[in-house]
């Protein structure tokens, strides 16, 4: 019953999210086709206005757009009219995903690893050394790190690839500017949770029965503090996975990200309401999957809602 909910809640969500982006589309002032306004003639205008259901009443332009978003059809750019959205998301998010995966786990294990060191090593040099190498990752944005990257590694000292796209070579720099940041968080929440964790009663139970510090850490302490990670993981992989705007643009990647930032700036109507669909299809996924692994994480969760009375 509670995955039921959780799935119409999930399309609830979507529906709202498409719905507020058409209604925000439609508020914009000007026309998709100011640029071209004083070129074309006014017939002709006329013409690709009602190509794309731009002469219509805007109920009836919504009704369309929800008939077709249904069918799974986000449309035609504005500004290729061989290209539909479902194209350009289907060639840019495969390779934003790659990126977003890389640098998610990049960031998961090495911030667990970084704030459980942290933890477990309280008011001593590894946890100010970790503490501020967490600072620091979360002081710099990576729109200022990645140059330094691509300066470093991909010009002085050619290791890596950059401004283009092809091997998994071209991936390694945008995934660690990528990275960087959220493993700084994530190190951050791993070592207020891992020492909250460890001031519990079982811990202690677990020190006087004699148990290896190895299981301690593991078996008690990280299964139990990474639950509050999760809660912050979701959210961000989902935002990995579909793209940053910034790194896509400096590496020059053709990731989903930077097929929306050409969007805005050419006001293609379709590609921006797209992208922002899926966007958000992405992140309502990621949400409910996160929300389905607290249990294998720990059993003694149990995924019910209010009032299921279990």
């Amino acid at each position: 019953m509670y995955i039921v909910k959780r799935i119409f809640t999930m399309l609830l969500t979507i529906w709202a999210i498409a719905t507020l982006t058409f209604i925000i589309m439609k508020c914009i002032p000007g026309d998709p086709f100011a640029s071209d306004s004083r070129a074309l003639p006014e017939e002709v205008l006329q013409n690709v206005r009602a190509k794309y259901n731009l002469d219509k009443p805007v109920p009836v332009q919504y009704a369309l757009y929800m008939k077709d978003m249904l069918s799974f059809d986000l449309g035609v750019s504005l500004n290729s009219e061989t290209r539909t959205v479902n194209e350009i998301i289907k060639q840019g998010a495969p390779v934003s995903a790659i990126i977003g995966l890389q640098a998610m786990i990049i960031a998961a294990i090495f911030g667990v690893i970084l704030g459980s060191v942290s933890a477990l090593n309280h008011r001593k040099f590894i946890d100010y050394f970790a503490t501020t190498i967490a600072i620091i990752g979360i002081s710099i944005p990576n729109f200022i790190l990645a140059p330094f990257l691509i300066k470093y590694f991909a010009v002085d000292m050619p290791l890596f690839p950059v401004a283009r796209w092809g091997t998994w070579m071209h991936s390694v720099l945008p995934s660690i500017a990528l990275a960087v940041t959220p493993l700084a968080i994530i190190a951050r929440f791993m070592r207020s949770s891992m020492l909250e964790v460890l001031k519990q009663d079982y811990i202690m139970t677990a020190n006087s029965k004699g148990l290896s510090k190895y299981k301690i850490v593991w078996s008690h302490g990280i299964r139990n503090a990474i639950l509050p990670v999760v809660s912050f993981i979701g959210p961000l992989f989902a935002s990995l996975i579909t793209g940053t705007f910034v790194i896509e643009q400096i590496f020059a990647i053709p990731g989903i990200g930077r097929y929306f930032v050409e969007s805005v700036f050419n006001r293609d109507y379709p590609v921006i309401m797209g992208t922002t669909i899926f966007f958000s299809a992405v992140l309502v996924f990621v949400l409910f999957i996160i929300d389905m692994s607290y249990r294998l994480i720990d059993p003694r969760i149990k995924l019910t809602s209010e009032g299921d009375g279990k």
